[in-house]
């Protein structure tokens, strides 16, 4: 009965929020149930508060393609009214400020209790963008092709970046509206224009949740590749877009990277930290104009350590790859990171993948090749053997590429007491761990692991090792529950057995019984 009662109630709302809508729309003595349409935006109960969104939507952009709202510096509702204007004029203000009231509440729906209340505000807000985008409330010079309502827009973002309230599920229904190439363009400078004053205002207090719905905000942006995908706008212009911003990718790009650098120049959390960096290599720094600017928050990112030097690796690279970073210290940091902590972090598989990646040059020197092969073979002594199994083909892959390092494998006779090793664990500067002098007497030490597969992958340096580099994107992500499922799936080909095969018929070979039966 509640339901039946509440649907009842909310068609109630509805009839009498159209009705209201008739009226204002069919005559301008009706003006003032233009006020009640509004104040209905602060009702109590959900379906009232939709109703009237609803209504005012129909209502003011009904107003605006008719040109009844008052076009021009706006001014105060209670000067305009005493002033000498015409009778027509002063409906034009009134209403107008009606509108900016609708505005205004409209904006502060956007942090009510109910989802729907906070996306129909949305939504209709946009709807507000683009309808005043065509038919304008601000006068513009003749010449002018291009026009968006910069301060209602401003606004709406202004609104989605809560300083104190999650606002993810209303950042991911604007996500859709940021395939508009304006509203990208926009919503990018808005945010620019917004961190630096929040954070100022919180006068050095951290924001995480401010932080968060930034990042959200931020990541969202999908940037476009070429100039030519500059196709879809939400407000539709006039004339050409020659001189317009908002359809030029050089200024995408521009108001694209100084938002980035405006957001990670103050202090963030380790987990956001990670969130950025885990996206930066892809999503970031190809759409910069000058990713170079970037190298100040990646070193900084590399030298905390742990899982956030792991990720920060991909930027890295990327600059190094891309647009000649000279970092000379790059390689000396890499095997800095080879902790036994790397073979137990989430993001392993990441960090190995990249790992292969930079020592996949055959230009390297052998001493380096070395050290990084060596110490991987100290860390697989206390790994785990999801970790082994995709270790000991990547120290063998890195073999292959470097034959100079075979004398690592190739060495009889090596000790395999750790006290007479030449290799130095603790030294950070590869060029003095000795490696070369040393061997992977650790590999022989696995081939008698408790895991058969195990044993098996570390009996590989008994051969000759071919010129087949072993493929180890598919070893990656492997886990102990994956080694558990494979296990009962084997079939084993020997058993051993607590007793002594039968070899007669009697249990003994060459018994007499034996002499004059043979078993078949």
């Amino acid at each position: 009965m509640a339901a039946v009662g509440g649907r009842a109630a909310g068609g109630k709302a509805e009839a009498e929020a159209e009705a209201r809508l008739r009226a204002v729309l069919g005559s301008r003595r009706n003006a003032n149930t233009a006020l009640d349409m509004v104040q209905g935006l602060e009702a109590d109960q959900e379906a009232d508060v939709l109703a009237a969104i609803r209504t005012c939507s129909q209502l003011f952009c009904t107003l605006l393609q008719q040109g009844e709202l008052f076009v021009g510096q706006l001014p105060g509702e209670e000067e305009a009214l005493s002033a000498d204007y015409s009778a027509e004029k002063k409906y034009k203000i009134w209403m107008r400020h009606r509108y900016s009231n609708c505005i205004e509440q409209l904006l502060n729906l956007m942090t009510h209790a109910s989802d729907q209340v906070q996306e129909a505000a949305l939504c209709t807000l946009m709807k507000f963008v683009q309808t005043e985008g065509k038919w304008p409330l601000v006068k513009y010079e003749e010449d002018t092709h291009y026009v968006f309502p910069w301060e209602l827009f401003r606004s709406l973002v202004e609104q989605l970046l809560q300083v104190e309230s999650d606002s993810s599920s209303l950042l991911a229904r604007f996500e859709e509206y940021l395939e508009y190439e304006d509203v990208r363009y926009y919503t990018m400078a808005s945010a620019a224009e917004n961190i630096p004053r929040v954070i100022q205002t919180a006068k050095g207090v951290f924001l995480p949740v401010y932080h968060q719905n930034v990042f959200t905000l931020l990541s969202s942006i999908h940037m476009p590749a070429e100039e030519s995908e500059l196709k879809n706008f939400l407000v539709k212009q006039k004339g050409k877009h020659d001189e317009w911003k908002a359809a030029k990718l050089k200024e995408h790009r521009r108001i694209f990277e100084r938002l980035w650098l405006v957001f990670l120049k103050h202090k963030l959390s380790t987990n956001l930290y990670k969130k950025v960096l885990v996206i930066f290599h892809e999503s970031i720094l190809p759409h910069m104009s000058k990713p170079i600017l970037m190298i100040d928050f990646l070193t900084a990112a590399y030298e905390i350590g742990g899982a956030i030097s792991l990720l920060a690796l991909n930027g890295l690279f990327y600059l190094i790859h891309h647009h000649n970073l000279e970092y000379p210290d790059f390689y000396r940091k890499l095997y800095s990171l080879l902790d036994p902590s790397v073979l137990h972090v989430k993001y392993r598989a990441r960090f190995f993948h990249l790992f292969d990646l930079f020592l996949s040059s055959s230009h390297l020197p052998a001493y380096l090749v070395a050290a990084f092969s060596k110490r991987l073979s100290r860390l697989t002594l206390t790994a785990p053997p999801q970790a082994l199994l995709m270790v000991i083909p990547l120290i063998c892959n890195l073999i292959r590429r470097h034959p100079s390092c075979k004398a690592l494998v190739h060495r009889p006779g090596e000790t395999q007491d750790l006290a007479a090793d030449p290799y130095i664990m603790d030294e950070e500067d590869p060029t003095k761990c000795r490696a070369m002098e040393s061997s992977l007497w650790e590999l022989q030490t696995l081939q008698k692991h408790y895991h058969p597969d195990v044993a098996n992958a570390a009996a590989t340096i008994n051969k000759a090792l071919s010129n087949q580099e072993a493929d180890i994107s598919v070893l990656l992500d492997l886990s102990i529950s994956v080694l558990f499922e494979k296990e009962p799936k084997k079939r084993a080909k020997f058993a051993p057995l607590e007793f002594e095969p039968a070899e007669g018929l009697l249990s003994r070979k060459g018994d007499l019984v034996t002499h004059h039966w043979a078993l078949e």
